[in-house]
């Protein structure tokens, strides 16, 4: 790939023209939202305070798929984090893809009942539907391994998924089709597993994080449903905003690639285990979903100019969702240093995945909790289960 869209497949592209978008807010000139920037504050100590709650040792993780197989103080992935094995990393690769493409909203009614009869919703019920399919053999070519395999996930059906994710008509998941069809796509992209991405990158040593979007977007970007395209390269989950298209390059353009960069700082640490240096790893971006973007909404920074959007439903392709999750990338970036400043941390001892760890993502479900009794996001999104 090269020229124009090799460029949107760059995490420094979506964090460049994201920013692009936030200086446009802090001249109030964007259509859809006012940037408060007084508000900035309060969302840090908002920030601050559930790190303390969450860390208070200070020993914050990054932010990663791995978090949410830990239940009630027990890690129910801990069988995979074996170091200087590369059949485990492979089978930690293979996990956390298959578990971050199973990872988009789950909706306000979906709950996950464990075997002990512990509850679970949102990401942490996903997280643990997919690693107990995982450990059941549902992935695996014979029915009985702990891994993935190409076969089988190109053969996965909605009602495969239904049964592991205990659907039913009064326990309904959004995007359930959606699902599918990427696990059907990733078992279509891989030759074998999608574990011999591992192999891809465990090349020299040393890997950059970008380098790791680079490798998962060359491998996998092509499984996204096709929406924009540009010279002939499909583009994933990228958009258009009007604020963009006055750039010599890829006019009208914005790149995300949410689910990707959440697959990507997922995927560092089992390079880790494997012996790995992972370097610049504030090469990728903040993850501009509900939980950090519903952050600047609830807490102030952002406010819609039509004060009836927030009770309206959005595509993910309207302008008005696009400029919100600009402005999530771009604001990510500017709060990060206030929460840092709290605690006396540099960017190396907290680099921006810490940051959503400790962090933004938290304080976000904690204030939508606060603001509505079912702690749904402040903005509606029809999402297919390939974006968020």
């Amino acid at each position: 790939m090269a020229g124009s869209a090799d460029t949107l497949l760059r995490a420094s592209e979506v964090r460049r023209r994201a920013h692009l978008i936030l200086d446009r807010a802090k001249d109030d000139a964007l259509t859809h939202w006012r940037y408060e920037p007084a508000a900035m504050e309060g969302v840090a100590e908002t920030v601050a305070s559930v790190i303390v709650e969450n860390y208070p040792a200070l020993d914050v993780p990054f932010h990663a798929r791995w978090r949410h197989f830990v239940v009630g103080g027990v890690d129910h992935a801990a069988a995979f984090k074996i170091p200087h094995d590369e059949e485990a990393a492979r089978a930690a690769f293979d996990l956390v893809i298959v578990s971050v493409l199973l990872d988009a909203g789950a909706g306000s009614g979906w709950r996950y009942t464990l075997a002990d009869g512990t509850v679970l919703a949102r990401s942490e019920g996903l997280a643990m539907a997919s690693l107990d399919m995982f450990r059941a053999g549902a992935f695996a070519d014979d029915g009985r391994s702990a891994r993935a395999d190409a076969q089988t996930l190109r053969a996965l059906t909605v009602s495969d998924i239904e049964k592991g994710f205990q659907v039913s008509s009064g326990n309904p998941l959004a995007g359930l089709e959606g699902r599918t069809a990427l696990l059907n796509a990733l078992g279509r992209a891989c030759q074998s597993r999608p574990g011999e991405l591992f192999d891809a990158l465990n090349t020299g040593g040393v890997v950059a994080a970008p380098d790791i979007l680079r490798a998962v977007l060359a491998h996998f970007n092509g499984i996204w449903p096709s929406r924009l395209s540009l010279d002939g390269v499909a583009l994933g989950d990228c958009w258009r905003h009007s604020a963009l298209d006055d750039l010599p390059d890829a006019p009208g353009f914005m790149p995300f690639h949410k689910l990707s960069q959440w697959l990507s700082y997922s995927l560092i640490e089992p390079l880790q285990w494997a012996g790995l240096r992972v370097t610049d790893i504030d090469g990728l971006t903040g993850l501009p979903e509900y939980r950090n973007g519903g952050l600047f909404i609830d807490g102030g920074v952002l406010t819609p100019r039509d004060p009836d959007a927030l009770s309206r439903a959005w595509g993910a392709a309207d302008e008005f969702i696009v400029e919100w999750r600009a402005l999530t990338v771009a604001l990510l970036d500017e709060l990060a240093p206030l929460v840092r400043k709290r605690f006396g941390k540099s960017e190396d001892e907290w680099p921006l995945a810490t940051i959503l760890e400790g962090g933004t993502w938290a304080a976000g479900r904690k204030l939508a909790r606060a603001r509505r009794s079912d702690g749904s996001p402040p903005l509606n999104i029809v999402s297919d289960g390939t974006i968020f």
